[in-house]
């Protein structure tokens, strides 16, 4: 029987207000949130302080500011959290080539065959926040357990939590043994698995299932029959502390994206093409440096009565720069009639495949087809990429997209989906 993986979960607390107390110490000990303070401003992160008033990310400012009228808001920049992210996984690849980084602030490492050289996982998750405080100054937490599932609920066990009389300090770093899975796992509240949403959490609640326990002992095709058969054989699983999904550090996401919510609607093409050119080199940069190309993008558009359109188009080449993804969707914005009102734009680039884009085909006959745009502009956009990674962030960008951050305007993004 093959001995039991070993499997960190890497969770950077509050990692958006963490990075920014690096650049404005001065605000350590009082109640931070980055978010907008528009009239539909969100939170995208609280601090510790902020949190004993009951604020939350995804909370709307306006509540936020309610609970806590003293609370200093910092909009977010989501270009350096970028850079420290990563910066982090080149800690992390420090212990083990096997990281898997599921979003800019956790990522699993498979540190099984790290330990005859490194120590046991507990050794490792030790030194791997020391290297991360030493390297970056940020503050962090590891799960650990046979798999990645648990993993990722130790780590909820080793963070602070606030309370309304303090903040509790965490354990830093918490292990599930191999054997303890049930143990630890069939007290705990069923809506804690992955996958039980509220929609989820009502259908098992008519059952009479509350805690993992309950989910455990229900027949496997009674679950399949309230939540449907794939879902349900999923959580039955869970439940039983069961997840064989390796850590894959060479996953390619699904879909990467920028959305832009304005804090006042947008009413025109002509207004609206700046935040699409900008959106476009973001989304651009980001396949470039994960090595991907775009066979599909998606257009997003939320309107002021909250109908929300998305278009798509393919083309005969797959993308990686800028202007080859306007070129592709300006036709499909155009399309749309935005007198209504725009209070949402999104670029999403999708069906995602390994590698740099193809040369145009034979039917490519138009000199301003995406296709050729890509082509192109290719040299021209990884000498940006190099600019940019010499000289930071905002030192170069298209002249075209001047003007598209407007005062008062949030960012969303960037988005990267499994």
């Amino acid at each position: 029987m093959p001995s039991p993986r070993s499997i960190l979960h890497i969770d950077m607390n509050a990692f958006y207000v963490s990075v920014e107390l690096l650049r404005q110490p001065e605000l350590r000990g009082k109640p931070v949130v980055v978010g907008g303070t528009g009239g539909r401003g969100v939170v995208s992160a609280a601090s510790y302080e902020a949190r004993q008033f009951g604020v939350y990310s995804a909370m709307s400012s306006a509540m936020a500011m309610r609970l806590c009228p003293n609370a200093v808001f910092l909009p977010p920049d989501m270009d350096h959290y970028l850079e420290m992210s990563h910066r982090l996984r080149e800690i992390f690849e420090m212990f083990t080539p096997l990281v898997e980084s599921i979003s800019v602030d956790e990522a699993f490492l498979d540190v099984t065959g790290a330990q005859s050289l490194l120590g046991d996982a507990p050794t490792i998750a030790a030194d791997l926040r020391r290297a991360v405080a030493e390297h970056t100054q940020l503050p962090c937490t590891v799960g650990i357990a046979p798999n990645k599932f648990l993993a990722k609920m130790a780590s909820e066990f080793a963070k602070p939590k606030a309370r309304p009389n303090g903040i509790e300090p965490g354990f830093g770093v918490y292990q599930i043994l191999p054997g303890g899975e049930l143990e630890f796992l069939l007290p705990m509240p069923v809506k804690s698995l992955w996958g039980v949403g509220p929609a989820t959490l009502a259908k098992l609640d008519r059952l009479g299932i509350h805690s993992v326990g309950d989910l455990a002992d229900v027949d496997v095709e009674v679950l399949c029959r309230a939540v449907g058969n794939a879902h349900g054989r999923h959580l039955h699983a869970l439940a039983h502390g069961i997840d064989e999904r390796p850590v894959e550090p060479e996953r390619v996401a699904k879909s990467i994206g920028n959305e832009e919510t304005f804090a006042r609607d947008v009413f025109s093409v002509e207004e609206l093409r700046p935040h699409l050119v900008r959106l476009c080199e973001s989304v651009a940069r980001r396949t470039r440096e994960a090595d991907v190309a775009a066979g599909t993008l998606m257009l997003k558009v939320k309107f002021s009565s909250f109908e929300t359109v998305t278009r798509s188009v393919t083309s005969s080449a797959a993308l990686t720069t800028g202007p080859s993804m306007v070129a592709a969707l300006e036709p499909l914005l155009g399309s749309l009639d935005c007198t209504q009102g725009v209070r949402l734009l999104g670029v999403h680039a999708q069906k995602l495949m390994q590698g740099s884009s193809s040369a145009p085909t034979l039917f490519d006959v138009d000199n301003t087809s995406p296709a050729e745009i890509e082509e192109q502009w290719l040299p021209a956009s990884k000498a940006v990429d190099s600019i940019i990674e010499k000289f930071g962030e905002g030192m170069i960008g298209p002249a075209s997209s001047l003007g598209a951050i407007a005062p008062g305007q949030r960012r969303f993004g960037p988005l990267a989906e499994d």
